[in-house]
């Protein structure tokens, strides 16, 4: 879900000293709150990914992992296409942290591909987003081969200069893995993990999002945002193709997809959704509430699948792959505890950090990875 180390938070804030505005925003100012990490992106002859407005046609939506094909990337309406086929994303949040390993710097994912991956198209899978630019073509390689494709964060931190988003898409742009680019991770909340203010955050992505407009026109842009944004923050962001939105609101999202509806013509999916195993209630080790709902809430965005059904979600990417023994304190142990912006997990409405594996940190598989194998595995 979130980067919940404030201390991390702190760490960067000391490193980059940037200022912040911790007023409630309005309208065009996003709503305060905490913080995560990241890179860069770019693009190539200029122009947005092909909008060429309509409705996705129904009839050809996507089906198992290995299903896309090599097809360009585009956006129509609120499909977004492969080969001109509408696509239901089936995701997970990729961010392979090992036993005693900190994030920063990066998640380890030369170590972890082999067997996440295994795992992942075994359960039909067929994107990652992650928190980290992946500039390992093997790694990508091996994605591309099980037929998953790649949510690429190219800069979630404001403390690195806005140019290495750039080389970021520049060196991967040609990759058939990736699916489309993502800017920030609910910096609306974090100020790009620097405190920068809400209208200082957004004028930084929008000033990347132009330059990758410029360096690749063959793949979508995504921001990815903490629960709902405004209708003037949409508007007031116009490179953005594509809609990524981090939301927990317990066992269902309620009128979200009614409320995405009114707001924009644009893609949206759920960038990070589902719940964590250890309930406070108990307190204790409970799978079986996350399965109940990793399955209530993928079923939603089935539901109102613009592929499928003619609805507004393109799909999620499920929070997350792998437990992270880091998070909440001592690296080398499982640790409970934690916080985290926006809303509350269901059962407990209670973030523990290091507990949101639909895997554990040794790769077994928890009901929650059953629970979706089900509903996405062909």
């Amino acid at each position: 879900m979130k980067l919940r180390g404030l201390v991390l938070s702190l760490l960067m804030i000391a490193i980059q000293s940037c200022s912040g505005d911790s007023s409630e925003p309005s309208d065009l100012n996003g709503d305060g709150g905490p913080l995560r990490e990241d890179g860069g992106p770019s693009r190539e002859d200029g122009g947005s990914p092909r909008t060429d407005g309509g409705s996705p046609d129904a009839g050809s939506p996507d089906g198992g992992p290995s299903d896309w094909g090599d097809g360009e990337v585009s956006v129509d309406g609120r499909a977004i296409k492969v080969g001109g086929k509408a696509i239901q994303m089936k995701g997970v949040c990729w961010n392979p942290v090992g036993k005693g390993r900190e994030h920063p710097p990066r998640g380890d994912y030369a170590a972890f591909a082999d067997k996440d991956i295994a795992l992942m198209k075994a359960a039909g899978i067929n994107v990652v987003r992650t928190y980290d630019t992946i500039r390992d073509t093997v790694v990508l390689d091996k994605l591309h081969a099980a037929g998953i494709r790649v949510v690429m964060s190219v800069y979630s931190y404001g403390g690195d200069p806005a140019a290495r988003a750039s080389q970021h898409v520049a060196a991967l742009k040609d990759h058939p893995a990736i699916l489309m680019w993502s800017l920030g991770n609910e910096w609306n909340y974090n100020g790009l993990y620097t405190n920068v203010s809400f209208n200082d955050s957004m004028a930084r992505l929008n000033q990347i999002a132009a330059a990758i407009k410029a360096l690749d026109s063959k793949h979508p842009i995504a921001t990815v945002y903490g629960e709902m944004p405004s209708r003037a923050t949409i508007a007031a962001m116009p490179d953005i193709d594509v809609w990524g939105l981090n939301m927990y609101r317990g066992i269902t999202f309620g009128d979200a997809f009614t409320q995405w509806k009114d707001l924009s013509p644009k893609p949206m999916f759920l960038a990070e959704y589902g719940a964590d195993a250890f309930n406070a209630k108990l307190p204790g080790y409970d799978p079986e509430s996350q399965a109940k709902a990793t399955h209530a809430l993928t079923q939603e965005l089935l539901d109102h699948s613009t592929a499928n059904t003619g609805g507004v979600c393109s799909g999620g990417t499920v929070f997350e792959w792998s437990d992270e023994w880091w998070k909440a304190g001592n690296p080398s142990q499982h640790d409970n505890g934690g916080s985290a912006p926006g809303g509350g997990p269901y059962p407990d409405s209670t973030f523990n950090e290091e507990w949101w594996g639909i895997v554990d940190v040794d790769r077994n598989t928890r009901p929650a990875y059953e629970a979706l194998k089900r509903l996405y595995a062909p």
